[in-house]
């Protein structure tokens, strides 16, 4: 039997974290506004840093991929994909 490295699991998931991301760049709210349904803004906020700062070889974050894909679906993203684009 392999090696396998043992990880703590993650207290947060996922899926919230990207609503509450989606949430932010929807209402143009600032980080400490996210409502308490979401998780909290620090750590929504320690992904937004992470998953836009971590181009792939050509250039591209993991948050422009998946809005991109998202937002052949859904019109109110092609606003927020101009939104993301501008806070840098």
């Amino acid at each position: 039997m392999g090696i396998r490295k043992r990880t703590k699991p993650r207290k947060v998931d996922l899926y919230d974290i990207f609503c509450a991301l989606l949430y932010t760049l929807k209402n143009g709210c600032v980080w400490r506004d996210l409502p308490s349904d979401f998780p909290k803004w620090e750590t929504v906020y320690y992904y937004w840093l992470l998953w836009t700062k971590t181009p792939s070889p050509a250039g591209i974050t993991p948050l422009d991929k998946v809005l991109k894909k998202l937002s052949a679906n859904i019109g109110w993203l092609r606003s927020v994909q101009f939104i993301h684009r501008s806070s840098f």
